[in-house]
């Protein structure tokens, strides 16, 4: 399903990471860096609140309002509950909705704050999301403590937290369009090849939009997915042309691929991944190559593998989702 949208505009932006992410590529794109995965904090959790607070706290000062000006907080992360959400929004005194859609959260936030703006209801919203390597690994596998090995097709989750403010005001970037994915079952179920399980919903994704919108992939400046990395990202270029007939190489890139120095071997296995992942790539990045000029059209495709810890130990196959938006400079 695809939502179009007349009168939503990216209001302003911000991001703040960890060790990893600052040293790599788009370090100096982002507002905060922190040098340590406490962040001053005794827990990793506690770690990913204050990230997730720092953004949104950046994002307002940036944007020149309060927490009283904000209509709505849309947020979501990986943590059980999404309690760094819950925690970090805890001080706005605004109304809230926790999201959760692994990976593709960022994406379904800025679907659902859309929509309200768009209807009239709402003249601002937050959209927000976070993740940090090392909870993600305490709750979804093993602490990293454990010195568990990792296969070469595992991701690895960024550290970060990421807000973006849109509203009914006119900017230059306007949100144009959202396409809900579906959740897609091709009996993957390697939790360290979440690549594979992921591809074949973000192709369905941009095939759905393409058609709802009745565009080809090269309308886009840039398609980008959230976290396929390495491996995912060659999938999901074969799957497109075998399944739907359709080239997305000489346009698409994958922001797991984007966020880390791979060249150079930082030590993060195939890329990364995280519900921040894309969002930090997107909110820094993209968004700043659309205010340059250098991008025009951009598909945003956040990618999300549904995935419990339970029901893979019972052998069950990790579900996947992909939600997608398109952001586009208004002339």
């Amino acid at each position: 399903m695809t939502i179009k949208y007349n009168k939503v505009y990216v209001q302003n932006r911000s991001t703040v990471v960890g060790p990893y992410e600052a040293k790599g590529p788009l370090g100096n794109l982002f507002d905060k860096r922190y040098d340590d995965l406490y962040n001053g904090e005794t827990s990793w959790e506690k770690a990913e609140v204050k990230l997730l607070e720092d953004s949104m706290n950046i994002l307002l000062n940036k944007a020149k309002i309060s927490k009283q000006d904000v209509d709505l907080v849309i947020a979501g992360d990986l943590l059980n509950q999404i309690s760094a959400s819950c925690y970090a929004t805890n001080s706005f005194n605004s109304p809230f909705l926790g999201i959760y859609s692994a990976c593709a959260t960022s994406c379904e936030g800025i679907i659902l704050a859309s929509t309200f703006i768009e209807s009239g209801n709402v003249k601002n919203c937050i959209a927000a999301t976070s993740s940090h390597n090392m909870s993600s690994e305490k709750q979804f596998r093993n602490p990293t403590e454990y010195g568990a090995p990792k296969p070469k097709t595992a991701t690895f989750t960024a550290t970060g937290g990421a807000s973006l403010l849109l509203g009914s005001t006119p900017t230059n970037i306007k949100v144009e369009s959202g396409t809900i994915g579906k959740i897609m079952d091709l009996g993957q179920n390697d939790p360290f090849h979440m690549g594979a399980a992921m591809a074949p919903a973000a192709a369905d994704t941009i095939y759905q939009h393409l058609k709802d919108t009745k565009r080809e992939p090269n309308y886009y400046d840039l398609i980008l997915t959230g976290d396929l990395g390495v491996y995912g990202k060659d999938i999901l270029i074969d799957y497109m042309k075998t399944e739907y007939g359709l080239d997305i190489s000489a346009n698409y890139d994958d922001c797991g691929t984007m966020l880390y120095d791979l060249q150079n071997q930082q030590e993060v296995n195939a890329g990364g991944s995280g519900p921040v992942c894309s969002a930090l790539v997107n909110y820094s990045y993209v968004l700043n190559m659309m205010e340059k000029g250098n991008l025009s059209r951009v598909l945003l495709v956040a990618t999300g593998a549904l995935f419990s810890p339970t029901f893979v130990y019972q052998k069950e196959n990790i579900l996947s989702i992909a939600h997608a938006v398109s952001l586009e400079v208004v002339e």
